[in-house]
């Protein structure tokens, strides 16, 4: 049976008027098909298969998952859950730079939204994990995250209480254990979807859904902005559904700041581990978590790709890219507008686009308008402090660029190339 739940508000990451619980508060809502068929632009036949034939939801496993999702006590020193970095309220996102974990540590990486991974083909920001299965088990072990030595620790550490041995028996036949409760975490995960937006409705056939400011905006999406590009929205058949190409693209974000070539060169000669937790900690708690999904793959061309997110409750959930350094909308916008950052990686589809300003408001519009029912509240609240901000501060503006050419690429071949 197809899942879902209704968003409800938490205490964000790190509060401290839940720090003497060891839960934080579940959303509420009926686990049921009914719940999600309303939704408007649900695609019914993905979302059916998208359910795994070893994992098949069920009302209770997903409640159980809930339950985990929320529970400090799977963490080491009973501080963090999965829920503190993807908390229901921001759509399931923190709002910070990078999330913090057990011991106050603080990672590399923005914590993405877990609204729609059920449709992901690769999961986290490099896909290192291919189901929501795997995804589920690398937070609890990493040591910047819930820190746990492995999977049997996170489930003794509630193997005492009698409510979760019931139920583990109830919905697997069998008494607590790890890999049923990362089971249980990625049914949950699956049952939270989240369609139903303005967009959505003005797709629909209702014109007076979206403002003529995000109309316009769509209408450069997959034109002079080039969103379509990785955003998955071809000129002849538009894809509304998912936003996203699923696929991985170096859009020079940091590269500077992060100094990826040296980096590169260094992972290049050094970094050849396949080990799944190996390569999780380096995305986490290195500065080789700038090299994206080259940790995963190995593949040169892969230097600094990350995966292209949906932009689904984008509004809702700030800061942007992998190491979420754009605090707002206008932020990301002004820094395709430029073309990126150069680099030997860069993808060749990242160039200069010459937006006007209203051309720019008239995206961000757009990319609001997708923005799901449930968070119609916290989209308006976050439009308006995101305009406030990008009033006083717009850091990656650079009409220089953004109106000149496209510079030439530096041979990747030659970037680690010995200095003479």
């Amino acid at each position: 049976m197809l899942v879902v739940s209704v968003a409800a508000l938490l205490v964000g990451c790190g509060s401290t008027n839940q720090a003497a619980r060891s839960t934080l508060d579940p959303p509420t809502g009926g686990f049921n098909l009914i719940s999600v068929a309303h939704q408007v632009g649900l695609p019914v036949a993905a979302t059916l298969a998208a359910i795994p034939a070893d994992n098949p939801q069920t009302p209770d496993k997903v409640a159980l998952g809930a339950k985990l999702f929320f529970d400090r006590r799977l963490s080491l020193d009973g501080t963090v859950a999965c829920g503190s970095c993807h908390n229901p309220a921001r759509a399931f996102s923190d709002g910070r730079t990078a999330s913090v974990g057990v011991k106050g540590r603080v990672g590399q990486r923005n914590a993405p939204t877990i609204l729609n991974t059920l449709y992901s083909k690769t999961l986290f920001w490099d896909g290192r994990a291919t189901t929501l299965e795997e995804q589920a088990v690398l937070p609890i072990l990493n040591p910047s995250e819930m820190g746990q030595a492995n999977l049997d620790a996170a489930a003794a550490a509630i193997a005492n209480d009698g409510e979760y041995r019931s139920a583990f028996q109830k919905v697997f036949g069998r008494p607590l254990n790890g890999p049923d409760l990362a089971r249980a975490i990625a049914s949950y995960e699956r049952s939270e979807i989240a369609f139903a937006s303005p967009f959505d409705e003005s797709a629909n056939g209702n014109a007076r859904a979206i403002s003529d400011s995000a109309r316009r905006g769509w209408a450069l999406f997959s034109t002079k902005a080039r969103c379509n590009s990785c955003h998955a929205v071809e000129d002849t058949t538009p894809d509304r559904t998912f936003f996203t190409d699923q696929s991985f693209h170096n859009i020079g974000v940091g590269i500077d700041r992060h100094n990826v070539v040296t980096l590169a060169c260094e992972a290049q000669a050094r970094f050849n581990t396949r080990n799944v937790l190996a390569i999780d900690r380096a995305a986490i708690q290195t500065d080789m978590s700038a090299l994206g999904s080259f940790l995963v793959t190995k593949q040169p061309a892969d230097i600094a790709t990350f995966k292209t997110p949906s932009l689904r409750n984008v509004l809702v959930t700030a800061p942007y890219f992998h190491d979420g350094s754009a605090r707002t909308l206008w932020d990301v916008v002004d820094h395709y507008n430029k073309g990126g950052m150069n680099n030997p990686w860069l993808d060749e589809k990242i160039r200069p686009l010459g937006l006007s300003e209203t051309e720019i408001d008239d995206l961000v519009a757009f990319l609001a308008s997708l923005t799901s029912a449930q968070f119609r509240e916290q989209g308006a609240k976050a439009l308006a402090v995101q305009r406030e901000i990008a009033r006083a501060s717009r850091p990656e503006r650079d009409n220089a660029r953004a109106f000149g050419p496209k510079p030439t690429r530096p041979d990747p071949a030659l970037a680690c190339a010995p200095k003479t």
